[in-house]
């Protein structure tokens, strides 16, 4: 075989004709975002839709998204399935304010890791060892840690001071912390209102203030997830897992152990989020805390094309617009209404130029919808505003799909041997 002929075959791989986006495009279009954001912020006096405030309520809410959406992304790179996503956070939640409210934060913290990652063995076991069916399995882990938990509350929680049997007792805080000199000077810059300047140093504002150590942790694992699974021997081998088992196997990987491993890590990092909602986000534990963030995590993953960078920027998105409902946002969801309108027109000619007329068409037709909506009212309704976060999740997942490539055996039954 040549190598032109070797070569042929990855160069009509699934998903290649979905380019990703190089950093230097991705920045223009971050500039290009801010830009226009800046304009609406001027045009309709919502201030609030980039504040300080706004950015770091957003970051807040975006962590148990993104880590929720981490462990989706290590369980599926290694072909597992993991909608039990959303049971592992509830475990993470449950034990991280009981261990938080027995011996401290930090140790709320380790145990909402291990909560998370006792739901993911069942997983792991059920659909590894036995081939159960991965949506089943997840839901049944689901259900079972919804359950498991309310029971637990009953026996630990009700009869302690400030607690019932769906919260728990307050928890020492691990407190926050800001950047001497650069958060109160961005603050100061995003007050002032200027042009694209104070929208930029809103947004990094919201980057450097009130942070929790567990926030700074959250972030940093997003490059250490890409360097573990994309510059390693170790996440070469899991990402084959999940791409093509039989072929690793027949290179001496033990595929079984890699999908444990990877499930395992997919729980811990669902339940650290889990532990952050109950130590961090409101320092109690609360019955339907979740709220459906595990599968929301798991849209973020989807949105990111099963990539750290990608998964990070769908949570940021998630928790942006969770972020307008908390802090009373119905004008500022009233000027993204307009932010949107404006993006369509731009989505528009992006679809003209690559021929897309019949999209082009419905596009530019939304868009004029969305402009009339904007003009014809002043706010929008609260109700809108709650549901923001859900309605976004399901119009992001349905205009990225097409452009979306899973990993091959994603969701494949694996049995060892089975290739001989």
């Amino acid at each position: 075989m040549t190598t032109a002929t070797a070569a042929k075959p990855q160069a009509q791989q699934p998903g290649k004709g979905s380019r990703r986006l190089s950093l230097p495009v991705l920045l223009l279009i971050i500039a290009g975002v801010l830009i226009l954001t800046s304009i609406v912020r001027l045009i309709t006096g919502a201030d609030g839709i980039d504040s300080t405030g706004q950015m770091s309520t957003a970051l807040r809410l975006a962590v148990p998204i993104g880590l929720a959406g981490l462990g989706g992304l290590w369980a599926e790179r290694s072909g597992v399935v993991n909608i039990g996503l959303e049971g592992m956070m509830i475990l993470g939640t449950w034990f991280g304010a009981w261990a938080g409210y027995q011996w401290g934060p930090w140790a709320g913290v380790a145990f909402g890791i291990i909560g998370g990652a006792l739901g993911a063995v069942l997983h792991a076991i059920a659909t590894v060892t036995f081939n159960v069916n991965h949506i089943v399995s997840g839901v049944a882990i689901n259900i079972l840690a919804l359950g498991t938990t309310r029971y637990l509350s009953k026996f630990t929680f009700e009869h302690a001071p400030q607690g019932s049997a769906k919260q728990s007792p307050p928890i020492e805080s691990l407190g926050t912390f800001s950047i001497p000199g650069l958060s109160s000077a961005l603050d100061t810059l995003n007050q002032k209102h200027w042009f694209l300047v104070s929208d930029i140093a809103g947004l990094i504002g919201g980057l450097v203030t009130d942070l929790s150590p567990l926030t700074v942790i959250a972030v940093a694992l997003v490059p250490l997830t890409w360097w573990v699974l994309w510059r390693t021997s170790f996440g070469l081998r899991l990402r084959s897992c999940g791409e093509n088992p039989v072929a690793a196997e027949s290179l001496g990987v033990n595929v079984y152990k890699y999908k444990y491993i990877a499930v395992i890590i997919s729980g811990a990092f669902a339940g650290l989020g889990g532990a952050f909602l109950s130590l961090v986000a409101s320092n109690v534990y609360l019955d339907g805390q979740t709220a459906g963030r595990g599968y929301i995590g798991l849209a973020a993953m989807i949105f990111g094309n099963w990539r750290p960078g990608g998964t990070a920027l769908g949570a940021a998105l998630f928790g942006y617009t969770d972020s307008l409902n908390l802090r009373g946002g119905t004008t500022n969801v009233h000027a993204l209404i307009l932010l949107l309108a404006i993006l369509l027109v731009f989505g528009a000619g992006y679809l003209v130029r690559k021929k897309k007329y019949v999209p082009a068409l419905i596009t530019v037709v939304v868009s004029a919808l969305m402009f009339l909506w904007y003009v014809s009212t002043s706010e929008v309704p609260k109700q809108l505003v709650t549901a923001t976060p859900y309605i976004v999740t399901l119009l992001v997942l349905s205009l990225s799909a097409q452009h979306l490539r899973m990993p091959k055996a994603d969701g494949l039954p694996y049995r060892k041997g089975q290739g001989k």
